[in-house]
């Protein structure tokens, strides 16, 4: 029995905040995940699960709206981060300091259920998708955020060096900093597995497809602007959505 243990982030939530959230590339991130989840924002309240919440943008951006909230996180103080932010604003939810994967026996068929930036920190991701998916009733949808082995292993490529042995026999993997993740998924796989749990695609957003590739010298003398203009061009075009360090994806449960 494997005893890989599933990412916990108590330790690391003041570093998450500095490095993913407070950025720019952070607010570029929620801009796609909201565009692409739009017209479930606007539909009638729905019942849905943040599994893995983190801080819960996206499910306190729903929650807002007027939608029935259910939240989870492995880590204690992520999950009461997010509960502070809904008693700041008011908003009523139902809160779990519980793994996605466990909890998930014991709750309901969800309209709509987000799993975002969680898969990749998980000790078995494809047994543990399977599982938070089967609480997405017939005809909801699954909202999927993953960090994209195709761009961890384009960009390690292009540094070279070391790195290209390391990538030829796949011990690249877990070796980052701490906040790169160990199990990154390649988009074809995550898709080809849900087609076989009878989900179909409904979107498909690449998320920094072309940012974070570019040196921090190239980066410098870069008009941001210009940059997220072609990141916005392209982002969810075939080939290019697929190289994003993040991947979003919205499916349906046929």
């Amino acid at each position: 029995m494997s005893d890989k243990q599933d990412r916990n982030f108590d330790k690391l939530i003041d570093k998450f905040e500095q490095k993913i959230y407070s950025t720019a590339k952070g607010d570029w991130r929620l801009k796609l995940i909201k565009e692409d989840l739009g017209f479930l924002h606007q539909r009638v309240p729905l019942d849905i699960w943040d599994a893995g919440c983190g801080f819960a943008q996206i499910g306190q951006w729903f929650a807002e709206q007027g939608h029935r909230l259910t939240l989870c996180d492995l880590s204690k103080k992520m999950l009461q981060r997010a509960q502070e932010n809904f008693a700041e604003a008011g908003l009523p939810a139902e809160f779990h300091h519980r793994p996605a994967q466990s909890l998930a026996a014991e709750l309901p068929d969800f309209d709509v259920v987000l799993l975002h930036a969680v898969l990749e920190w998980l000790a078995d991701p494809l047994t543990s998708l399977r599982t938070i998916a089967q609480r997405v009733r017939p005809g909801g949808y699954l909202s999927l955020l993953f960090y994209n082995r195709n761009a961890m292993v384009y960009s390690n490529t292009l540094k070279g060096g070391w790195r290209l042995k390391n990538l030829l026999n796949d011990s690249y993997l877990g070796k980052g900093s701490k906040l790169t993740p160990p199990n990154p998924q390649y988009p074809h796989r995550v898709i080809a597995e849900l087609e076989q749990c009878g989900f179909e695609t409904i979107r498909h957003t690449g998320i920094r497809v072309f940012h974070d590739y570019l040196t921090p010298e190239a980066l410098a003398h870069s008009a941001q602007d210009e940059l997220f203009a072609l990141e916005y061009r392209y982002c969810r075009m075939p080939t290019y959505r697929d190289m994003g360090r993040y991947v979003h994806i919205l499916f349906r449960r046929q």
